[in-house]
């Protein structure tokens, strides 16, 4: 069968540098010594059971380093399907994404070990940078899916979804459809062995799109452990960074960073995970004299949007589909909507994900019969056909028959200077039916008065939008990818 790890294999130059973490440095062919070495361990450890024929689900719970990489390439040449197992979930959590996957082992270091259930059985140890990681052989938890239909699937991953607005979706990739995703991807980033690319986003979350699409096409992966703005200018001008890929929360420390280097290598910029806001890509251009670009990433598809040809001048725009993909809107009608208006936004094209894990679901239940997925999330078309993302469907709030987006809403929210973080959510009325009402979290100097929050709204918004309640707290739920959580 295919494996997208030997396909890296081939392709790769030994001699290249495929990882930098501060002074620490791995070729390609150190990066597979080391994957092969975890990968021969693991093969003689995990020992199907008799008449098994499925692949084992191998678990990864490790921090987010240059040794990550190796550990996740060494369960997929082990034979095993990858599962991430993201730091930021509550124990709770990370014990219900176990039983859902019904992983067969847990690699886990032994200080973060606290969380897995007590019947687990340590069958060996590894050595991954300095740290001792325990195989766990998990109690063996019957699986709610069927394994011989998973097994068909050639299962190179299974991530789950943010759960933004409910119970999140065991999503699986299978090897074949994680090689046309990032072959897809790069039509539009242009990764190639003279990119030296930044990193700064979890690796759990983002590890088998991003970081296989950069080795695949041979290129360095600068991993750098702050978020901080400063470190980021710093280690993109030492590292001789062309690429940086991060969320606009890291470019907003990034343009506010002082000025202590000079970061002239970079070709490409790019914002996802978050809505970009004009001001930190206007910042943005001003300071580096190159255009912000905001892309849709999705873990259903990968990138299929990308701003590129319209960053300066629509810089919050998601962008037009790359080549291989094709988007349309949709309506309550089902039709595509006038310019302007919105409609749900959905999209086909290659390196679809192939399964719903729990419940299971094939992509072919999915789809509709053209082959169009449907992502749940509204958008609307400039002149120029450009994207542009409204919200979930979901969470749209309907006053009286008027339409309010929430992410609109939060948006206007947080720009002002005492507010740190909002969240804007429906309550009913007897009267409209819904109206929005927000709570956030202010500044460390002190919350704004109602009045000053209503000004600050009715200066940018419609009545309508401006929510009837504003309510102060100290935290707002999060999903384990930082996402706000809605209910």
């Amino acid at each position: 069968m295919f494996s997208i790890v030997e396909a890296i294999r081939e392709r790769a130059k030994p001699d290249s540098i495929a990882l930098v973490q501060k002074e620490r440095t791995l070729s390609y062919q150190e990066l597979f010594t080391r994957c092969d070495a975890i990968a021969a361990t693991l093969r003689s450890t995990l020992i199907r059971e008799p008449g098994r024929t499925d692949r084992l689900r191998i678990g990864v719970h490790f921090p987010s380093c240059l040794d990550y990489v190796p550990l996740a390439l060494a369960t997929l040449a082990a034979g095993g399907c990858f599962v991430p197992i993201p730091d930021e979930l509550a124990e709770e959590e990370k014990r219900e994404l176990l039983h859902r996957t019904a992983l067969d082992a847990v690699l886990v270091i032994e200080s973060a070990a606290a969380w897995v259930p007590a019947e687990a059985r340590r069958a060996g140890d590894l050595e991954v940078g300095g740290l001792r990681v325990l195989i766990l052989i998990m109690a063996g938890t019957a699986p709610a899916f069927p394994t011989a239909s998973f097994e068909a699937l050639n299962p190179a991953f299974i991530r789950f979804s943010s759960g933004t607005t409910g119970k999140s979706k065991g999503v699986l990739l299978s090897h074949e459809s994680l090689l046309q995703r990032i072959t897809a991807a790069n039509e539009g980033l242009q990764i190639g062995p003279g990119d030296r690319v930044l990193w700064v986003l979890p690796m759990a979350h983002h590890f088998a799109v991003s970081i296989v699409l950069y080795l695949y096409h041979g290129a360095t992966t600068i991993i750098e452990e702050t978020h901080l703005g400063e470190d980021l200018l710093r280690a993109g001008a030492e590292q001789k960074a062309t690429i940086m890929y991060g969320s606009p929360v890291h470019y907003r420390q990034l343009v506010e960073a002082p000025d202590i280097a000079q970061w002239t290598t970079l070709r490409l910029a790019v914002a996802t995970a978050a809505a970009l806001d004009a001001a930190t890509a206007q910042k943005f251009q001003s300071r580096f004299g190159l255009n912000l670009v905001q892309g849709l990433g999705i873990i259903e598809l990968g990138l299929p949007v990308l701003n590129i040809a319209g960053a300066r001048e629509a810089p919050e725009a998601l962008g037009l589909p790359l080549p291989a993909y094709q988007a349309l809107l949709k309506d309550d009608n089902g039709l595509e909507p006038a310019p302007g208006e919105p409609g749900e936004i959905c999209l086909r094209g290659p390196g679809m994900f192939d399964a719903y894990l729990d419940p299971w679901l094939p992509r072919a239940g999915v789809v509709d019969a053209a082959g169009w997925f449907a992502t749940g999330d509204l958008g609307k078309r400039d002149a120029s056909g450009r994207i542009y993302i409204c919200g979930r469907r979901k969470t749209l709030i309907n006053v009286g028959g008027m339409k309010v987006f929430p992410e609109e809403v939060e948006a206007v929210l947080d720009s002002h200077p005492k507010v740190q973080r909002s969240l804007v959510e429906a309550r009913l009325h007897p009267l409209y039916g819904e109206v929005p009402v927000a709570r956030y979290i202010p500044c460390p100097e002190g919350a704004p008065t109602t009045m000053e929050i209503r000004s600050h709204c009715r200066a940018r918004l419609a009545g309508y939008k401006i929510p009837l309640i504003f309510t102060v707290v100290t935290e707002l739920p999060l999903t384990a990818s930082g996402k706000l959580k809605r209910v």
